[in-house]
């Protein structure tokens, strides 16, 4: 994996490399949390509601760790 030149909390317009996507199961305002692989093997997220606002970058293990915990229900409570 190469070094990061992503820092969290830059512009995620600034990302070039980034082909954002969402989930098909995004609401109709597309309110929704958009990903892009990037090419240090690294994650980037965004809002798509503010799609120049800041991008957070995760590691794969941290969005595999996250995404365990959401298919086992851990963030259940954050949507009620």
């Amino acid at each position: 994996m190469s070094i990061s030149v992503y820092a969290n909390g830059m512009a995620a317009s600034s990302i070039e490399e980034a082909g954002w996507f969402k989930s098909s199961a995004s609401d109709p305002d597309n309110s929704c949390v958009e990903v892009a692989a990037l090419s240090t093997g690294e994650v980037a997220m965004r809002n798509s509601r503010y799609p120049e606002g800041p991008a957070l970058v995760y590691t794969r293990a941290e969005i595999e760790a996250f995404l365990k915990g959401a298919k086992a229900g851990e963030f259940d409570s954050l949507t009620v």
